[in-house]
């Protein structure tokens, strides 16, 4: 089941490459902001911007909030989740995974390939290893 209802996932992703920066650049030029006056908004420095840019460096909650105030859009957005799926953990407890529109296409084409997509489903590692001998 894929949904595209907003949901908040910063603390879950807090720390773990939260940001997606590329969104964060496209949203503060739309907006014809600069690094430096988007950190003077948000109470960052221009540094901290451009490494948020960057992906080298996640904004605090407080950050992404005003980030989110700022630009009018939701944190899924900025966070790089396009839809929610709704999925099973290995403990059978049902979770909601974030993903972009390009992993959604990217598995929509596995599954043009039975055999690909099987393997890939069925044995991730085995799969990932195929993968990596076939292009290094």
């Amino acid at each position: 089941m894929i949904s595209n209802r907003s949901y908040n996932l910063i603390l879950e992703n807090e720390g773990d490459g939260m940001l997606n920066g590329s969104r964060l650049r496209e949203v503060r030029k739309a907006k014809g902001l600069t690094q430096g006056e988007l950190g003077d908004l948000i109470g960052v420095g221009k540094s901290a911007i451009c490494c948020y840019e960057k992906e080298t460096r996640n904004p605090t909650l407080e950050a992404v909030l005003e980030m989110i105030h700022v630009f009018g859009v939701s944190a899924d957005y900025l966070l790089g989740a396009d839809f929610l799926v709704q999925t099973i953990d290995k403990d059978g407890n049902e979770i909601y995974v974030a993903m972009t529109k390009e992993e959604i296409v990217f598995i929509e084409e596995l599954k043009k390939n039975k055999m690909v997509y099987d393997i890939l489903l069925h044995d991730p590692k085995r799969g990932a290893d195929l993968v990596k001998k076939e292009i290094g």
